[in-house]
């Protein structure tokens, strides 16, 4: 069930491009809340607006947010926008969008003739945390590079609720973002995997893409039963499409929860169970003792047998983790509390800057 109540506008807090973050007066206090470009319309100072309050009130990690379902001042009447499909399908919060591949789309046509990624490297990551290290690495050493990040639905579904990425793509990281699914509010709007990669390679022109969900992973402690399972699906998109997957492995020796240690239970049941085909897995070669237990996690699962496990050095990428301007953080945790975890990402940028043939040494 929804919990819904009516609340007052009396702060703007910031303004993004498609996101305002406001306080409201909410039963006589002063709560955050958010408000989506594309589901309300025109915000202002004293708008009596209609909030969320399920996922605060149950003290789930929102983030400490309501989130704003309409404004009571300013309500929307947008039909004659382009676009016909729709997203957030059959509930009351479904939105039209014009998606790259639909019939009165411009770039239509280039998917009815696309033939290949043409070994194109794509970056599959499991935890939207994922996405500053790469980023940041890859723009390092290669700052002309053409980033696209694709944003699925396993997660927060407006991407609008990221402020990485805002930043990102404010500061350069980021040239290009595809939602797809149910996800929305990219530069681009896709309605899969299959076609979101496909517009990141021949519609965003990008020379590699990043692929992971938004804030917020869905886990129950059970096998399979994280929406992070994805990762693997995604995998075998890749290499159906003739790109290279590289599989970005979620790695910390910091987490105190013993499914996750090490390589966490995901990447390997990601590996094991659910990709059907190849990916490389770039790991950083850290102190023999962890390299070992890692190792022994390998061959217990035969990840071997199926993808290429490359372990690298990181000494040139250390420093460029831990002095990045872009703030890093998992689980609350940021690089000088598990650094394992931020190293294990960046080697892949390695691993994708290699395969480009670019001179990082």
């Amino acid at each position: 069930m929804l919990n819904l109540r009516i609340g007052k506008v009396e702060k703007i807090l910031e303004n993004r491009d498609n996101t305002v973050e406001v306080l409201v007066r909410d039963n006589g206090k002063l709560a955050k809340a958010i408000a989506y470009k594309d589901l309300v319309n025109n915000l202002r100072l004293g708008d009596i607006v209609t909030l969320n309050t399920t996922a605060n009130d149950l003290s789930l990690g929102t983030g400490g947010y309501h989130f704003i379902l309409n404004n009571l001042n300013s309500l929307t009447n947008k039909v004659s926008d382009p676009g016909h499909i729709m997203k957030l399908r059959y509930t009351p919060l479904q939105i039209k969008v014009s998606t790259c591949e639909e019939q009165g789309s411009k770039y239509h046509y280039i998917f009815n003739n696309f033939n290949s990624l043409n070994k194109m490297p794509v970056l599959v990551g499991g935890l939207h945390s994922m996405v500053v290290p790469l980023t940041v690495t890859l723009k390092h050493f290669k700052k002309d590079l053409n980033i696209c990040y694709i944003m699925t639905d396993g997660g927060a579904l407006p991407i609008g609720f990221s402020k990485s990425v805002y930043y990102l793509k404010q500061n350069g990281y980021i040239d290009s973002t595809v939602t797809i699914g149910h996800a929305f509010g990219g530069d681009y709007e896709s309605v899969n995997i299959y076609n979101g990669l496909i517009a990141a390679k021949e519609v965003a022109k990008c020379d590699l893409a990043i692929v992971a969900m938004g804030p917020g992973i869905v886990g129950t402690g059970t096998n399979y039963g994280f929406s992070g399972i994805e990762q693997g699906n995604i995998i075998d998109a890749v290499n159906d499409l003739g790109g290279t997957a590289i599989c970005v492995p979620r790695i910390s020796f910091k987490d105190e929860r013993t499914r996750h240690f090490g390589i966490s239970h995901h990447t390997l049941t990601i590996l094991n169970k659910i990709a059907k085909t190849k990916s490389l897995v770039g790991i950083p070669k850290l102190s023999d003792e962890k390299v070992n237990y890692i190792k022994n996690q390998i061959n217990t699962y035969n990840i071997s047998v199926k993808h290429d496990i490359l372990f690298l050095e990181y000494d040139d990428i250390i420093d460029v983790i831990k002095s990045s301007k872009v703030p890093m953080n998992t689980m609350g945790r940021d690089v000088e509390n598990d650094l394992e975890y931020f190293l294990a990402i960046a080697v892949n940028a390695k691993v994708a800057l290699k395969y480009l043939n670019h001179d990082i040494s």
